[in-house]
């Protein structure tokens, strides 16, 4: 077990670069339409690095998503969303993440960082677990993280506010993120002298 000053035990803790598994992550996203349903969908297009620390809290990720990989299961939303009307991937083909701090809440922890999309940066809190790390039956290391965000897409000039018949809107403004995350080691750290 680590653990680190401020910090719990995390068990089978170890330091290092990971990289998602695309096979094995997932980054998706929901959004509230016509008020009653929400819409899914997901990004099947990301590189994800994650640097874990000796100390937990020192720890890093940065992830970049290809935008014109979303998919909601259905081909003539997806070209909407791609279109210049939200995600304009012609001109934003890509949204970023960068961490900037972490610290611990509850039972979890708490990823500060930047979300660029659409030429727009804003600071957008993670709320993470971390899943564990374990050996993989191909003799390598992999860990697992879960985290979550919500979002406004106004916030980021995606997509217009359109009344919906008998009022509220047609899509919502708030966005809720998910990342299943299972990454694989590829540089474990040195212990510290």
């Amino acid at each position: 077990m680590q653990s680190a000053p401020g910090s719990v035990a995390v068990p089978d803790y170890r330091a290092g670069t990971w990289k998602a598994d695309p096979a094995h992550s997932e980054i998706a996203f929901s959004v509230r339409h016509l008020m009653i349903s929400k819409v899914r969908g997901r990004f099947t297009g990301f590189d994800v690095t994650i640097v874990t620390s000796e100390d937990p809290m020192g720890s890093s990720a940065t992830a970049t998503i290809d935008l014109a990989s979303v998919d909601t299961g259905n081909e003539t939303r997806d070209n909407h969303l791609r279109s210049a009307e939200f995600l304009d991937v012609e001109k934003h083909p890509t949204m970023s993440y960068r961490s900037t701090g972490i610290r611990r809440a509850d039972d979890g922890w708490i990823v500060d960082g930047d979300l660029t999309l659409h030429g727009v940066t804003r600071a957008v809190p993670l709320t993470v677990e971390m899943n564990g790390f374990a050996a993989d039956p191909w003799g390598g290391q992999r860990a697992g993280f879960s985290a979550s965000a919500q979002v406004n897409r106004r916030d980021f000039g995606v997509g217009p506010t359109v009344a919906a018949d008998g009022g509220g809107v047609a899509l919502g403004e708030k966005v809720s993120i998910t990342l299943e995350i299972q990454a694989v080691l590829q540089e474990q750290l040195p212990p510290p002298v």
